[in-house]
């Protein structure tokens, strides 16, 4: 890769890790009981809430409907995400100043299908908590599911649920950009270095050509005389 393309990928790699410092995931429900809302953060290693009682709220609420409980540390990826990242981001880092070719490339490919994978699984624990419901539930609504939306708002009995990605995606997608960008810029090097190998070859051929007309006529006068 070329210097610019290693600098825009360490500067992408170190990036990420920014994920730590802020939630990823908001989900807000709101009701008339609730005006100012119950929120809560997902973070790559923890789920949180806007106050202390929030998970407790929350969980309260679930009962009602027969939902389970939200427990972090019962929650696997929350374990293991954090390693994933750590991962990639050591990875930027060595293609970063290693000799890899599209090292760029590499790296932003990776982390885009790690980004699908960790949207498809946020999704189905969001399907898993919104139809795995107790038979014993105290409120029961036939044929209803509570699986609060992947993005946007949706109406979940009188409760508005509202889910959007919140600050820690913004360090992903930042780096994702950045990385993007230093492999559009490696393809064009390489498109141009190609571009100009051609043309090397042609103008040697074309004076290998030369070269041999000129000779034959050297040959044709010499012969004549």
């Amino acid at each position: 890769m070329e210097k610019r393309s290693k600098i825009l990928l360490l500067i992408a790699s170190i990036f990420l890790l920014g994920i730590f410092t802020a939630p990823m995931w908001q989900i807000e429900l709101t009701a008339p009981q609730y005006p100012d809302g119950i929120k809560m953060y997902i973070w790559i290693n923890k789920i949180s809430g806007a106050t202390d009682g929030t998970i407790q709220n929350m969980n309260i609420l679930n009962h009602y409907v027969g939902m389970k409980p939200i427990e972090p540390d019962s929650i696997p990826e929350l374990k293991y995400f954090p390693y994933v990242i750590i991962g990639m981001t050591i990875l930027g880092l060595l293609l970063s100043i290693g000799k890899i070719k599209h090292g760029a490339l590499i790296w932003v490919v990776i982390l885009a299908i790690l980004g699908i994978l960790g949207m498809y699984d946020f999704y189905m624990w969001e399907y898993n908590y919104g139809h795995d419901l107790s038979p014993r539930a105290p409120i029961k609504v036939p044929g209803a599911s509570y699986q609060p939306p992947l993005i946007g708002e949706k109406w979940l009995l009188n409760f508005k649920a509202t889910s959007l990605p919140y600050w820690g995606s913004l360090f992903m997608g930042i780096s994702m950009g950045l990385a993007t960008i230093a492999a559009i810029i490696e393809l064009k090097r390489k498109k141009r270095s190609k571009i100009a190998n051609n043309d090397k070859t042609e103008n040697k051929i074309e004076n290998s050509v030369d070269d041999k007309s000129t000779d034959n006529k050297l040959s044709l006068q010499t012969g004549g005389n």
